[in-house]
């Protein structure tokens, strides 16, 4: 065992900076708002081991340059962040890679008088929009994703077959609800040509194959409708190398009233909050690779 002690893995930065960027180039105004994370990696030895802050660049000048670059537009949580990697990479030497991730929260125009209203929205709670980007010198890893979309579906969906022993209690069944919230993220290739590429085109897109693979077949269990619905997103997909899932088993439990006379042809359930199956699992090509470096800083799978 050594005695001698050294730095290790580092990275520092400004996290969830909140920013709403209003466009006005017309009387229809647009919104867009995100919760950004910039973490820098590079030479901050000196400052871990002689207090030197020489190369560091403040948090609070990154969350500045995140205000001054939603100025100039945001786009797409994928592109803003992609211009912050280039921007702190190219613009300080001893910053070779960082990490930086968006949360991007949608807000719907309100219906007012039987048309949208120009300037009032009412937040979208269908789900939360995540990308994250990973730079190390001249590799860019990009991961875009959403959590938090619930989805339900009430049959086509059973669970038997299971082992079974003294403490298994679970009855089988063939018609059940099946309910869950999926986070998903997908990786896209690192040979994608990402100035290219419709970000949000994209997303919407894999955002409705993912809905309708929850949908289509009957699941045997949600470990089958997960990997239905990855299948589906990388065969409609090229760019998109890898998609990583968690998915918690929303159970629905029916509720005996024999007690009070009455029978219960799968019709009233009790919603339990937990505890709760977990579902995670990664759906990838298999000549892809994992990427490793891409995913580090993501907790589990999502």
């Amino acid at each position: 065992m050594s005695n001698k002690i050294v730095l290790g893995d580092n990275q520092y930065g400004k996290a969830e900076v909140r920013v709403v960027k209003v466009t006005r180039d017309t009387d229809r105004h647009q919104i867009e708002d995100l919760n950004v994370t910039s973490q820098l990696r590079g030479d901050f030895e000196a400052a871990h081991l002689q207090g030197d802050n020489a190369h560091v660049v403040a948090t609070d000048t990154q969350k500045n340059t995140v205000y001054a670059f939603a100025r100039e537009g945001i786009g797409s949580p994928e592109a803003f962040l992609l211009r912050l990697s280039e921007h702190f990479t190219s613009g300080f030497d001893w910053v070779t890679g960082g990490r930086w991730e968006a949360e991007s929260y949608t807000w719907d125009r309100i219906q007012a008088h039987g048309s949208e209203h120009d300037h009032s929205f009412v937040r979208n709670g269908q789900e939360v929009r995540t990308a994250v980007v990973v730079r190390d010198g001249n590799t860019t890893h990009l991961i875009s994703g959403l959590k938090d979309l619930t989805v339900l579906k009430t049959t086509q969906s059973g669970f038997v077959g299971y082992p079974r022993d003294k403490y298994t209690t679970l009855p089988e069944t063939t018609d059940r609800i099946l309910a869950t919230d999926v986070s998903a993220r997908w990786r896209y290739s690192t040979g994608l040509d990402f100035a290219a590429t419709d970000f949000n085109k994209s997303y919407d897109d894999i955002k409705a194959l993912l809905l309708e693979g929850f949908t289509e077949n009957y699941s045997h269990a949600l470990q089958q409708t997960l990997f239905d619905m990855g299948k589906k997103v990388l065969e409609a997909h090229g760019e998109v190398d890898e998609i990583k899932f968690s998915m918690p088993n929303k159970h629905h439990f029916l509720v005996d009233l024999s007690p009070f006379g009455l029978d219960n042809p799968n019709e009233v359930f009790f919603a339990a909050d937990r505890p709760y199956g977990l579902i995670e699992a990664t759906v990838q090509r298999e000549d892809s690779g994992s990427a490793p470096a891409a995913w580090s800083g993501i907790a589990g799978f999502c």
